[in-house]
C-alpha cells in the first residue's frame, strides 16, 4: 500500500480500509493547521494505476482474512472530495470492482469541494457509494473564519451542506473549540449551533485547538494579533455548543486534542453530556488542563 506522510483519519473510521487517493490539502492556508507540514508539496493526486495496485494488494490481504473484510473505505488526504466528478466515479468503480461488498466510501471534504459538483453529480456520487463525508467546518463564527483564512463563511456551510442533504449524502462535522479566540468562544459556539440546527450532521465532533510553533497562528499570537482561549474557556465553549444543539446527532470528542473523551447521542443523552462537562469545568484546574495541552506534541 502506498501512503505519503502522516495519515489522518477520524476516530470513527478505525475499521475502514484506508486508501490514499490524494496527499496534502488544496487550500493549505488555515493559520492553525500544521497537519501536512511534513509533505514536500501542498497537494498531489495519486495516479489511477497506484490506486488500482493498492486495491489489489488490499484484496489479496483480506482474502486471507475474510472475516475482517471491510465494508467501508476511507479515502485519505485532507480533501479528496475536491477531485472532479469523473475521477471520483472512476475510483468508486475500482473500489467496487475489487470489493463488491463495499457499502460506502468516505473521506475528508472541504465545504468548497461541494461547490465543484452539480446537483446531478452529487446524486450520482451518492449512488456510487460516497457517504459519510467528514467536513472540518471548525466554526460558524464568520470573524474567526475570516481571520483563520478558512476560505468560506457560515452562509456557504449552510448552502453546500443543504445540497449534500438533498443529494442524500450524509456528513459529519469537525468543530474546533478555541478557534474564536479568548473571550469569544461561547459566542462562536452559539453561532455554530445555529447553523448546525438547520442541517443534518450525523456527528458533531469537537476537537480542541492546539497551537504549534510552526503554525501561522503562533506568529499571530507572538505579534499580539490574537489571544488564545484558556483551557477552561474551551470546555465552557464546548458546553455552550452542546447545550444549543437542537437536532438529533452524536456529540463526540474522541481525538488526541481532547483531555476528556466523549460520545453522546442527542437529544436523549444531552442531560448526561451537560452534567459531564459541568463536572469537568468544576473539577479540572486550568493548570491541569494546560499540562495536558502541552503534552500533545502532535495530533
Amino acid at each position: 500500500m502506498h501512503y505519503t506522510g502522516t495519515i489522518w483519519r477520524p476516530p470513527y473510521e478505525a475499521a475502514s480500509l484506508l486508501l490514499e487517493v490524494t496527499a496534502g490539502c488544496t487550500h493549505h492556508q488555515c493559520k492553525f493547521c500544521t497537519l501536512y507540514a511534513d509533505l514536500p508539496f501542498a497537494f498531489s493526486m495519486s495516479p489511477m494505476e497506484t490506486i488500482v495496485s493498492d486495491l489489489k494488494e488490499a484484496r489479496e490481504l483480506y482474502c486471507r482474512f475474510p472475516e475482517r473484510r471491510p465494508l467501508r473505505v476511507f479515502l485519505t488526504g485532507a480533501n479528496p472530495f475536491v477531485l472532479d466528478y469523473q475521477k471520483l466515479m472512476a475510483i468508486s468503480e475500482q473500489i467496487h470492482g475489487c470489493f463488491p461488498e463495499m457499502r460506502s466510501i468516505g473521506c475528508f471534504a472541504r465545504v468548497t469541494d461541494v461547490t465543484l459538483k452539480t446537483e446531478a453529480e452529487l446524486e450520482a456520487l451518492h449512488r456510487a457509494g460516497y457517504d459519510g463525508l467528514t467536513i472540518g467546518i471548525e466554526t460558524a463564527d464568520d470573524e474567526a473564519l475570516r481571520f483563520m483564512r478558512k476560505g468560506y463563511l457560515a452562509d456557504e456551510i449552510l448552502t453546500q451542506c443543504r445540497r449534500l442533504d438533498r443529494a442524500g449524502i450524509h456528513y459529519n462535522f469537525f468543530y474546533l473549540a478555541g478557534i474564536s479566540g479568548a473571550g469569544r468562544g461561547e459566542a462562536g459556539a452559539r453561532a455554530t449551533a445555529a447553523v448546525c440546527n438547520q442541517l443534518h450532521p450525523m456527528i458533531v465532533g469537537a476537537n480542541m485547538l492546539t497551537v504549534y510553533p510552526d503554525s501561522l497562528l503562533y506568529e499571530e499570537i507572538q505579534n499580539g494579533n490574537w489571544k488564545e482561549e484558556s483551557e477552561t474557556e474551551k470546555y465552557r465553549e464546548m458546553r455552550t455548543l452542546a447545550e444549543h444543539l437542537e437536532i438529533p446527532t452524536v456529540f463526540a470528542a474522541m481525538g488526541a486534542s481532547n483531555a476528556f473523551q466523549m460520545w453522546y447521542a442527542l437529544p436523549d443523552d444531552k442531560k448526561r453530556l451537560l452534567e459531564f462537562l459541568d463536572e469537568v469545568i468544576r473539577t479540572s484546574s486550568e493548570e491541569k488542563l494546560r499540562r495536558y495541552r502541552e503534552s500533545v506534541h502532535h495530533l
